[in-house]
């Protein structure tokens, strides 16, 4: 059973950074990314990576101001957030599917989620 553990999460001001960071663990390669949910909104996605890093991808929402990475433990996935806005408010969740590419239409995995907190 895979698990992946989320760490990063807190509460900020408008215009502050927070990174999220997350490990798989397994031995497999996976696709990678974020999700997040706000309080009475469905979950939503964020950004993807593939397992080497070499192509990402992201919502319209976060393009420009969040980027993600791997780290060299191919294992480890980063979410640096930039600029962050109240709307930004949400658990975000780290998921993986098995496989090559970066797309996460199928999640195969869940992380429990970390809350990050924008005040304005």
């Amino acid at each position: 059973q895979v698990q992946l553990v989320e760490s990063g999460g807190g509460s900020v001001q408008a215009g502050d950074s927070l990174r999220l960071s997350c490990t798989a663990s397994g031995r497999s390669s996976y696709a990678m990314g974020w999700f997040r949910q706000a309080p009475g909104k469905e979950r939503e996605f964020v950004a993807s990576i593939t397992w080497s890093g070499d192509n990402t991808y992201y919502a319209d929402a976060v393009l420009g101001r969040f980027t993600i990475s791997t780290a060299s433990a191919k294992n480890t996935k980063y979410l640096q957030m930039n600029s962050l806005k109240p709307e930004d408010t949400a658990v975000y969740y780290c998921a993986a599917r098995e496989g090559p590419g970066v797309d996460l239409v199928q999640v195969d995995y869940w992380g429990r989620g970390t809350q990050v907190y924008v005040s304005s």
